[in-house]
């Protein structure tokens, strides 16, 4: 009997938890409006209501959107993408597939527009082709490649100051070495001989 009512009260708790408004979102009915929130695409919300029709994420910080984020929404009629600075590389790629399966009634590519690389920035990206986004990944790999090779360029040129200046420390301090030794000799040779002057002075 008890095995029952926990289900009962799981799957209440359930509904409850996919029915709650997102945090930082306003809910009308089943339009969620998430828009001007400064949300990231780090920082979105993980769920929705599960009868969203209306979903509002204009005017935020979108770069992305992550894989499978709307596909859970099968009752969705209208998004709103616009106002974000949408990264046009292989992130891309399942906002681009998403918008490409949607009906042009949903409108939901207007203002969906690349924000770079600089050869993309103002496309659309329900226009862009495989070819070009793939060439945009590429620009960002040779990016990431030649801001290494700098870094590397960087820590060796540092590492050469550094064995440089080691090399310069050596000389002097052998130098300062040899002058020190010398000195001592000096002085060694210096006190023999008073000593023997004194030596004979006492004889005579």
């Amino acid at each position: 009997m008890k095995r029952p009512l926990l289900l009962c009260l799981l799957f209440l708790l359930r509904g409850h938890r996919s029915s709650a408004c997102p945090n930082r979102c306003v809910c009308q009915g089943s339009q969620v409006n998430c828009s001007s929130r400064t949300l990231t695409s780090s920082s979105l919300p993980t769920s929705f209501p599960a009868g969203t029709t209306e979903l509002l994420l204009h005017k935020n910080l979108l770069t992305i959107l992550p894989n499978g984020f709307l596909d859970h929404l099968a009752s969705l009629r209208f998004v709103s993408l616009h106002g974000n600075p949408w990264v046009c590389d292989c992130g891309v790629l399942y906002l681009r597939a998403w918008l490409m399966r949607q009906p042009a009634s949903l409108k939901a590519h207007l203002g969906v527009n690349c924000s770079s690389p600089p050869s993309l920035r103002g496309r659309l990206v329900v226009y862009l082709t495989e070819q070009e986004i793939l060439d945009s990944c590429h620009y960002w790999y040779c990016d990431l490649a030649l801001t290494s090779q700098i870094c590397l360029f960087a820590f060796v040129v540092v590492q050469a100051a550094l064995l440089g200046a080691l090399l310069v420390f050596l000389r002097r301090f052998e130098k300062l070495s040899k002058e020190a030794r010398t000195t001592a000799e000096d002085s060694l040779i210096a006190g023999e001989g008073l000593g023997k002057t004194a030596a004979s002075e006492t004889a005579l």
